[in-house]
């Protein structure tokens, strides 16, 4: 199932995910607070669901979700490594398997520090200045793993 970024409800869900409460994105759209939580509710299922359906699809046992979050712990079955999906705004539903990567050599080196630094930033998550992606991701994840 694909989350649709563009849909008002998941507009609905970003504002609350940065920490704006329902009745302030209700004044501020001009609808009821009665229809941003249902929106909400709605959305919350989708995203547990999407994030089920990938944890099924990568063989990701399920340890714990946090829907208004958009954040999936669990543990990889074939590479016996723990693993991490979540949904980024910018960059759409992310799958991360705790590795040690050579990033120097690493074809994606730009595109993993951009990935962190641009969903750590939508979490409102500070992060030590590093180049190293392995780092970078190493000290992310132990700070989302509180938000689950």
């Amino acid at each position: 199932m694909l989350l649709p970024t563009n849909d008002k409800q998941f507009g609905f869900w970003k504002m609350r995910r940065s920490g704006m409460p329902n009745i302030t994105i209700a004044n501020l759209l001009g609808i009821s607070r009665q229809a941003v939580s249902r929106a909400l509710l709605l959305m919350d299922e989708r995203i547990e669901s999407t994030l089920r359906e990938m944890a099924q699809a990568n063989q990701i046992a399920v340890e714990k979700i946090n829907a208004e979050q958009g954040i999936l712990i669990g543990q990889s079955i074939p590479f016996q490594a723990a693993a991490i999906i979540f949904v980024s705004e910018k960059h759409g539903l992310q799958v991360w398997y705790e590795h040690e990567g050579d990033c120097g050599t690493c074809q994606r080196y730009t595109e993993c520090v951009e990935l962190l630094w641009d969903y750590a930033s939508e979490l409102g998550i500070s992060i030590e200045q590093t180049a190293d992606p392995t780092k970078i991701a190493e000290e992310l994840f132990t700070k989302v793993k509180v938000l689950v």
